[in-house]
């Protein structure tokens, strides 16, 4: 079991340089590669995304083949990220929240956590009760879900020295025709390229735009 600690990895300044550091990237060094072991930890990473009720409501498609990369930018608003990167992360979601997948992810809980199905009868009313509530709104309501895990993403890049694009530019229908998801029970939200920062890329040096802080935080 892993110990826990009360101590930071990192401390708060160099935290904050990690986030100074990190840009949305817009031109790739298309010969370079995030290696397996980094990989997998950031692979990790987006598995251990916390989710309301824990549901994990995802599926990540992770492209590294170049011969899918290069049909990217024609259902990407013609941006070069998508084929030029490492590594592309595609963000999607359910698009309804039923008993089946609610069971499934009960079941895992019990199996995880050594308990009976049973006393999670109580937990399974209150998620089944959510998904009666909001019924018509699945889509949306998992979407936010996918958010919260693309920005566990570009976190975990930037604390890893990889440099990553969050895409909302492309086209959603032509990722799950491509990513063969019109048939799943997921839908594709958003994206992330992920890589190396090209050394001609000038937006690298650009200074950071952003609100004083006493215009974005109330302090109560």
């Amino acid at each position: 079991m892993t110990e826990l600690t009360t101590h930071p990895f990192l401390t708060a300044e160099q935290w904050l340089q990690t986030l100074e550091w990190r840009y949305a990237t817009k031109r790739f060094d298309p010969n370079r590669r995030i290696d397996p072991d980094t990989w997998q930890a950031i692979e990790r990473s987006l598995v251990l995304t916390p989710s309301s009720f824990g549901l994990q409501p995802w599926k990540f498609v992770v492209i590294a083949t170049q011969e899918i990369k290069d049909q990217l930018p024609s259902i990407s608003w013609g941006q070069s990220q998508p084929k030029d990167c490492s590594h592309m992360v595609v963000f999607a979601s359910l698009k309804e929240l039923d008993a089946d997948y609610v069971d499934r992810f009960l079941q895992d809980t019990a199996r995880t956590r050594s308990v009976s199905l049973e006393n999670l009868n109580g937990y399974r009313k209150v998620i089944l009760s959510f998904a009666e509530a909001t019924r018509g709104m699945h889509g949306v309501w998992s979407a936010h879900q996918a958010y919260i895990a693309l920005g566990q993403l570009m976190a975990t890049a930037a604390a890893l020295g990889i440099d990553a694009c969050p895409m909302e530019g492309i086209e959603p229908a032509k990722y799950d025709r491509l990513l063969g998801l019109e048939e799943s029970p997921y839908a594709t939200r958003v994206a992330c390229a992920l890589g190396y920062r090209h050394e001609e890329d000038g937006y690298a040096r650009n200074a950071k735009v952003r609100f004083d802080p006493s215009q974005v935080i109330t302090r109560m």
